[in-house]
């Protein structure tokens, strides 16, 4: 598995990196058996340091965490593990899904889709129609996954919102963190009739 490790306006010992390398390595091939790549980037915010671990652990599946600390070291150290508990608590979802992938190599289920970066909303983020002004456009997918799995990639990648398309119901969902710390997950049942307010369906 390839480790990259950068600083952002500091920069990285030697010693340091060799550190995170192996350390970083050793936890992801813990849970995985072969992962593509991983990143660690540090960065210095006033008084303290951060350290922010992503893990390309397979096609479209990525786990992220992140530490603060007096220096590199603790910084690294905490986010380590935070990725570590992120992925012990999902260990047994991972072999599942997994050995899923493994089964579906030859024909991922996935959907392309367009996925767009839109301005702010202020006086000038619109593009004269109406319309929400787009400052970026990329290629993306949605994936085929079950609820539980949806969840999984959520947490492990510290996503706001995923978008995928139920395995069991074949209908587009999503799940999403809630401000209270637990999930929200949006199942449109798009074939039931919508009743008016007297009850009678228009």
């Amino acid at each position: 598995m390839k480790v990259t490790v950068t600083g952002k306006h500091m920069d990285v010992a030697d010693a340091l990196r060799q550190r995170v390398i192996v350390a970083t390595a050793a936890i992801v091939e813990r849970y995985f058996g072969k992962a593509t790549e991983a990143h660690v980037v540090f960065g210095r915010e006033r008084h303290h340091v951060t350290a922010e671990i992503l893990v390309h652990a397979r096609r479209g599946l990525s786990v992220l965490g992140g530490g603060t600390g007096d220096d590199a070291a603790l910084a690294f150290d905490s986010a380590a593990e935070r990725v570590d508990k992120r992925l012990r608590r999902h260990k047994r979802r991972l072999r599942n899904h997994h050995a899923r992938a493994k089964d579906d190599a030859a024909a991922p289920v996935e959907e392309a889709a367009t996925a767009y970066v839109l301005a702010a909303d202020d006086d000038n983020a619109d593009a004269g129609d109406g319309e929400p002004l787009v400052i970026a456009e990329m290629r993306t997918s949605i994936p085929e996954l079950s609820v539980s799995e949806a969840v999984m990639r959520l947490d492990l990648g510290e996503l706001p919102a995923l978008l995928f398309r139920n395995r069991a119901r074949g209908n587009l969902n999503v799940v999403y963190r809630r401000p209270d710390g637990n999930f929200g997950w949006i199942d449109p049942d798009l074939a039931a009739p919508q009743a008016g307010r007297d009850g009678a369906v228009p």
